[in-house]
């Protein structure tokens, strides 16, 4: 299996069970910024190479005064990590819920470390017919069973935001929230959207960010949780010690005084979003409308195919796919694609489009 450990990306397990070199598969199975890493990451690799003989900061604060002054909060409310993956398991061995609200399909790596605690999940489905977007009515029927909700802002793999309303009624209700806004970065309005300055007062909201995603550095590892205080301390204590490493420390500092590169990222996405969604439905395929900068999509049933038939042929074209059935909560006909830059975007539609033929033909052969 291609997600042999969970996740996308992973171009050892490609090259095991494709036979193509790792650096010549074009994939669309994590979701990064193509555009990135930003220049000013190449320029620290080649300067800063002689200080890590030096111990990193264990307090992290030049990046979290950089944070601090970004997103306007203050610093003792900012806790950073090493990517959002340490964060999540943190906050999970911290709060120990009894029963934990997630929306179906979501991150695995919620209950991944929500089940190392020993607690127990308590599904809220997101359904198709809504186009996957989080009812009102669903969260309600959870408030009694749950004494934390973990919820995507917006969710992977669908690309929703929660809607408003849900999150008002939700901090309204004063039940303990852990949002995952790590890929709220791409949205267009971002500061109209995002709870950090919300989460840095509160006693019940938790708020995680990943600098991977839109800065294109997964290898460097780097997010950070926003929280009252008190419970960043209280987390704080159960970190190991020198987590943040120093390279990590000086790339996070230094790529968020870039905002032209923001600035760009922003403006691609918008343009290369409707361009691939729209191919993708002039394709035939059902296509869910996202936020950020991947998309979710199903082989409508007629077609007869499935994603792990879909993965297997496009991966021996060089072009690796998201199984998306491995959620819980997709069937075997969903797949997820990263959106990329024209010239490769343009590759995995021709890629599908002579794979949707090869398989018209086969399925019109054994009829």
């Amino acid at each position: 299996m291609l997600e042999r450990y969970g996740h996308g990306g992973d171009l050892w397990t490609a090259e095991e069970t494709f036979g193509w070199p790792k650096d010549q598969f074009l994939d669309f199975s994590s979701n990064m910024n193509p555009l990135g890493p930003p220049l000013v990451v190449q320029q620290i690799l080649s300067d800063a190479w002689r200080d890590i003989v030096k111990y990193p900061d264990p307090a992290v604060r030049e990046l979290r005064s950089k944070l601090a002054q970004k997103y306007e909060i203050p610093m003792e409310s900012i806790l950073v990590g090493n990517g959002a993956a340490e964060l999540i398991d943190l906050i999970a061995r911290v709060l120990k819920p009894s029963v934990t609200g997630l929306a179906r399909p979501s991150f695995s790596e919620y209950e991944e470390a929500i089940h190392k605690t020993g607690g127990g999940i308590y599904n809220i489905p997101l359904r198709s017919s809504h186009q996957f977007e989080l009812q009102q009515q669903d969260m309600e029927a959870a408030y009694s069973a749950v004494d934390l909700f973990f919820l995507g802002h917006p969710n992977n793999p669908t690309g929703k935001l929660i809607p408003r309303h849900i999150l008002s009624n939700l901090i309204e209700s004063g039940r303990s929230c852990v949002l995952d806004e790590a890929f709220m970065d791409f949205v267009a309005d971002e500061q109209e959207h995002s709870l950090l300055k919300l989460a840095s007062t509160s006693r019940q909201l938790f708020v995680i960010r990943s600098m991977t995603k839109f800065y294109s550095i997964p290898g460097i590892r780097l997010g950070f949780m926003v929280a009252h205080p008190e419970a960043i301390r209280e987390i704080q204590q159960q970190q190991v010690q020198w987590s943040v490493n120093y390279l990590a420390q000086r790339i996070g500092t230094a790529v968020l005084e870039d905002e032209k590169f923001e600035r760009n990222s922003r403006h691609w996405l918008q343009e290369e979003k409707a361009w691939l969604t729209g191919q993708l439905r002039q394709l035939g395929l059902d296509v869910v409308f996202t936020e950020v900068n991947f998309v979710l999509f199903s082989f409508p049933e007629p077609m007869g195919l499935t994603v792990k038939q879909a993965q297997k042929y496009m991966g021996q074209q060089g072009i690796l796919i998201r199984d998306a059935s491995l959620f819980e909560g997709l069937s075997e006909r969903y797949c997820r694609v990263a959106i990329r830059l024209r010239e490769d975007n343009v590759r995995l539609i021709e890629g599908l489009r002579l794979m949707l033929a090869a398989f018209g033909a086969e399925s019109r052969t054994k009829s």
